[in-house]
C-alpha cells in the first residue's frame, strides 16, 4: 500500500543552555528517534503521557519546530529539508488542528475571516467563490450560516472548535495533525467532536495523525495505535490487537487506566511507581526500565529495538519474544 506520509528516524532535540555565555550543556531529547507510516484515509493515534513527545512529534512533522535529524516523506516527496518556498505547497496537504480552540483563534477576525484566511493567502478562489467556501465549510462542521459574522469569544468550547476544523479543512488537505484536539473540553463535546472528525473522514478521504493522552478517546478514533514513552515508540499496531493483547508494560498500564463502562467488570489497575525520567537525561537500556514491574539485568544495558513481534505489530520490550507473547503477572 502507497503511504501517504512515512517518518523515518525522527528526532528533535532542544539545547539546554547554561552561563553568561548561554553555551550548550546538553540536550532535552524530546523525540529520539521515531519510525512510523499512515496510509490515506487512516488515522493513527498517537498516545502517551504528558511529557512524552508525541506533540514534538506532530509539530516537527508540520515543521514548526526545527528537526534534528530524521526524514519525514508526504505522497513520496521528502519535505522535511525544503526552504520556505516549498514549505508553501506543503501547507496546502498538510493542515493542523490545535489543542486550545481560543488560543488559536485570532480573537480580532471575524470567523469567517478566519476560515477564509488560507484561502485568501494561496489565492485559490475569487472573493465570491471565497464567500461560498466559507459557508459550505461552516455548515459541513455543524454551525449555523450566521456564524460568520460573529468573533470566537462567542462560541462554547466545542464551537470553537469546529472553527478550528473548518479552517484545517479549507485548503482541501489530504494529512491533518489533530494536537490533542479535544483535551479542552466537556467530555460531552468531545464525543461530538471526535464524531464530526469521523464522519469528515469517510466523506473527504482524510488522513489524521491523532496525538491524545487519553486512551479511550483514541482508542474511539484510530485504525492503528501507536505508544509513546520518553520520546520513543514503545509499541505500534492495528487498534484491535493493541486493545485485546498489549505486548508492552507501558501500554498495558495505560489501557489499565481506561475506566471500563459495565460496572459488573473490573480491571486489573496497573499503578506505575516513580516519575517519568527527564529526557535531557534518559536511563540506560530501556527508559521504561525504571517504572516497569517486569525489569530484569539485561533491560538496564540494552536498549530494546522497535521490533516485529506478530504482523503488523511492532514492541520495543525484550520479554515481548518473537511469537509476540504477552505480558502477565
Amino acid at each position: 500500500m502507497t503511504q501517504l506520509l512515512e517518518v523515518r528516524d525522527l528526532k528533535t532535540y532542544f539545547p539546554i543552555r547554561k552561563g553568561l555565555l548561554r553555551r550548550t550543556a546538553g540536550q532535552v531529547k524530546a523525540v529520539d528517534g521515531v519510525s512510523f507510516t499512515i496510509a490515506p484515509g487512516e488515522t493513527l493515534g498517537l498516545v502517551g503521557e504528558s511529557g512524552c513527545g508525541k506533540s514534538t512529534v506532530g509539530r516537527s512533522i508540520l515543521r514548526l519546530l526545527p528537526l534534528t535529524a530524521g526524514e519525514v516523506m508526504l505522497n513520496g516527496s521528502r519535505i522535511d529539508h525544503l526552504p520556505p518556498a516549498g514549505l508553501r505547497s506543503m501547507r496546502r496537504e498538510l493542515q493542523v488542528i490545535f489543542q486550545d480552540p481560543y488560543s488559536s483563534l485570532s480573537p480580532r477576525l471575524k470567523v469567517g475571516a478566519i476560515i477564509a484566511e488560507p484561502l485568501r493567502n494561496f489565492g485559490v478562489a475569487s472573493r465570491d467563490e471565497i464567500r461560498g467556501r466559507v459557508r459550505d465549510l461552516i455548515t459541513k462542521v455543524g454551525l449555523r450560516p450566521d456564524a460568520i459574522d460573529r468573533y470566537p469569544h462567542q462560541f462554547s468550547g466545542g464551537q470553537r472548535q469546529r472553527i478550528g476544523i473548518a479552517r484545517a479543512l479549507a485548503l482541501n488537505p489530504k494529512l491533518i495533525v489533530c494536537d490533542e484536539p479535544v483535551s479542552a473540553l466537556d467530555v460531552s463535546v468531545q464525543a461530538q467532536v471526535v464524531n464530526l472528525l469521523k464522519d469528515l473522514q469517510a466523506e473527504l478521504g482524510l488522513s489524521y495523525l491523532f496525538i491524545a493522552h487519553d486512551m479511550a478517546v483514541v482508542e474511539h478514533v484510530s485504525h492503528r495505535i501507536a505508544v509513546m514513552y520518553l520520546g520513543k515508540i514503545v509499541e505500534i499496531g492495528e487498534r484491535r490487537q493493541i486493545l485485546a493483547e498489549p505486548l508492552h508494560p507501558y501500554t498495558q498500564a495505560l489501557l489499565s487506566a481506561v475506566p471500563v463502562p459495565n460496572p459488573k467488570l473490573q480491571r486489573r489497575r496497573i499503578v506505575l511507581k516513580g516519575d517519568v525520567p527527564s529526557p535531557a537525561n534518559p536511563p540506560a537500556g530501556c527508559r521504561f526500565h525504571t517504572r516497569c514491574p517486569y525489569t530484569f539485568d539485561r533491560c538496564r544495558v540494552e536498549e530494546p529495538r522497535l521490533d516485529e513481534v506478530r504482523p503488523g505489530r511492532s514492541a520495543a520490550c525484550h520479554l515481548a519474544s518473537a511469537s509476540g507473547t504477552q505480558l502477565t503477572t
